[in-house]
């Protein structure tokens, strides 16, 4: 197949399918005698298992170590768990920082006035001004 019908069929756009390739994620797909990319039911597959591993949040370096275990028939199923707790101790980190944001976030919003003066508290956090709402005897 083609690399449409291979995008299509994998669900990754052929630009990203090119780009793949490029950086030796992928084996480069054999060529058509007229130059085009020719695809196997396998190299679909392939994109599959990185489609899913990207939805995933795994970073480019994991799926390229996910795929040599997929590959490695004498695998260690220990190293592809220890990958994917790694992944999830990165992703958990992930939460806590975000959460953390929201925290903030929520706490300049409850200060913020939103009405028409100038005065905003979120402004002035960001530009460091270090002003909490207490101060300010703004918010709740």
């Amino acid at each position: 197949m083609n690399i449409g019908a291979a995008s299509e069929a994998s669900g990754i756009s052929a630009k990203m399918i090119r780009y793949y390739e490029s950086i030796g994620l992928i084996t480069p797909a054999g060529r058509s005698a007229s130059g085009y990319r020719r695809y196997s039911e396998r190299d679909v597959h392939t994109l599959r298992f990185i489609r899913r591993a990207r939805d995933l949040g795994f970073s480019m370096e994991q799926v390229a170590d996910l795929l040599a275990l997929w590959g490695d028939s004498g695998r260690q199923s220990q190293d592809v768990k220890a990958l994917a707790q790694q992944h999830i101790d990165g992703l958990q980190q992930r939460i806590g920082e975000l959460q953390s944001m929201v925290n903030t976030l929520n706490h300049l919003v409850s200060c913020c006035a939103g009405d028409q003066r100038p005065d905003c508290p979120i402004l002035e956090d960001m530009a460091g001004l270090g002003r909490s709402c207490c101060e300010a005897g703004e918010g709740d």
